[in-house]
């Protein structure tokens, strides 16, 4: 394990496995390092890559200096980017994905990147997030009802089932899940300016020129699939592939042959 220290001091904390290029792999909402579906596709690479995975701030081992913003979160990762030397070929996944685009789009040395199933919402194949989604997220973290947001983001953000939200209190992985309650801000605020259900503006990630792989999976939901399409046509060296059965949460053994061929 090693530690960098961000550009407003915060430390993050990252792991370094194999060997090989540099390849950095951000996780999506309520995980880090030791509960993160990434943990088994970092294995997976370690054999033909140098794989770099990382606490974001406010989880794991990370610290987190309020106050927090989105420029915060690329800064992090810009940090583990320098660490490996760059550039890098990056991966993330669901919100981590969005984290990942608004990294190479800040400039971020990125050779090649790729992404699964950001959760955008551009057409009417789900209903949007509701106006006030960030500002009710955010208000119920700074009240400490860290169950009641895990609940809001499940059911409004997610899109889960109300049954299915309701039943999670009883998982294991459960009191997880609320301890890292306080970092759900973090994820909408990169993904809940492009869940509103319509197109991507022209000039979001303008500045991404990397080749790029949008990738989905052939068991997810019609609207995270369309989302995914839809921004494999929005950025300019992108391609587009569905990964036949699979779900949202992607399986390290379907996934890393595909980024093994990406990233060669």
């Amino acid at each position: 394990m090693n530690n960098v220290t961000s550009a407003d001091g915060t430390r993050i904390a990252c792991t370094r496995a194999g060997s090989g290029p540099p390849v950095v792999l951000v996780d999506g909402a309520l995980s880090h390092r030791a509960r993160s579906i990434n943990a088994g596709l970092a294995t997976a690479l370690a054999s033909r890559f140098t794989v770099y995975t990382y606490d974001r701030r406010g989880r794991g081992e990370s610290g987190d200096i309020a106050p927090f913003s989105p420029d915060r979160e690329v800064e992090d990762l810009a940090a583990v980017v320098a660490e490996t030397g760059g550039p890098v070929r990056l991966y993330g996944t669901s919100s981590g994905a969005a984290v990942a685009l608004a990294a190479a789009h800040s400039g971020v040395p990125v050779e090649r990147l790729a992404l699964y199933e950001p959760p955008f919402i551009v057409d009417a194949t789900r209903p949007p997030v509701p106006g006030d989604y960030l500002r009710t997220l955010g208000d119920l973290v700074a009240a400490d009802r860290r169950a009641e947001a895990v609940r809001y983001f499940m059911r409004v953000g997610v899109g889960l089932p109300g049954i299915v939200v309701a039943m999670m209190r009883f998982m294991p992985a459960w009191s997880s899940l609320k301890a890292l309650a306080h970092t759900l801000p973090y994820d909408a605020a990169f993904v809940a300016p492009y869940e509103f259900g319509t197109p991507y503006p022209a000039s979001s990630w303008a500045s991404v020129k990397a080749p790029t792989l949008v990738m989905d999976g052939g068991k997810s939901p019609s609207w995270i699939r369309n989302a995914a399409a839809a921004l494999a046509e929005h950025l300019p060296e992108a391609t587009y592939r569905t990964l036949e059965g699979q779900t949202h949460i992607v399986k390290p053994a379907a996934l890393a042959p595909v980024l093994e061929g990406f990233f060669r």
